[in-house]
């Protein structure tokens, strides 16, 4: 894993965001019904984390080794700018988004938990694993997140990126105010609870 330091100059960087899909988004748990339906359980904050990566600026891709309708349908009700199912050379998957979005390898970040994930983790500006990924995924990261798959990890990871980018406070207030709420008044309390977004550390 990298210094705090460079994990946050790497963030500053990432206009493209991709992640894997079961392991990540998913606790890795696969459900099949008897008539052979496939069920995933997907984390609610990871839901808002689109959202607000989008808002961000940032482009945003689901990447599956699966053929899994779930995946899709999760995606399209999320806005996620692409999505690509049964990919099994993910690196190379990796490079097609890059290419897509006209945007420099480095400038991309990848969260993987397993080892079909480690070429994309190879070629990406930002390596991100989750924090139950095996040794063998976490010791290519350039970060790993406290957050187990499924329960978060893409939250923290939209979080990292954007609060090194300086734009989380902002984001945040914009998605609030959209949804009803009110600016949040700044205080004494309220810059001492949240870390420093241009301070360069993750959070």
């Amino acid at each position: 894993m990298t210094a705090r330091g460079a994990v946050a100059r790497r963030a500053r960087r990432i206009r493209l965001l991709v992640t894997d899909v079961d392991g990540v988004l998913t606790d890795g748990r696969m459900v099949l019904s008897e008539r052979g339906d496939e069920l995933k359980f997907f984390h609610s904050r990871d839901g808002v984390a689109v959202a607000l990566a989008n808002r961000g600026g940032l482009r945003t891709a689901f990447v599956t080794g699966e053929k899994s309708p779930v995946a899709q349908a999760r995606a399209d009700k999320l806005g996620v700018g692409a999505v690509v199912l049964e990919a099994r050379r993910k690196g190379e998957v990796l490079e097609d988004l890059c290419a897509q979005f006209g945007i420099s390898l480095d400038a991309s970040a990848y969260i993987g938990d397993d080892l079909l994930d480690v070429p994309a983790l190879q070629r990406a500006g930002l390596a991100i694993a989750v924090a139950d990924a095996p040794r063998e995924v976490t010791e290519v990261a350039h970060f790993v997140t406290r957050a187990r798959g499924g329960q978060g990890a893409l939250r923290e990871c939209v979080e990292l990126i954007l609060r090194a980018q300086g734009a989380w406070t902002a984001t945040v207030e914009a998605y609030v105010t959209e949804h009803g709420g009110r600016p949040r008044r700044a205080s004494r309390r309220t810059i001492g609870a949240f870390p420093r977004e241009h301070g360069g550390h993750a959070p």
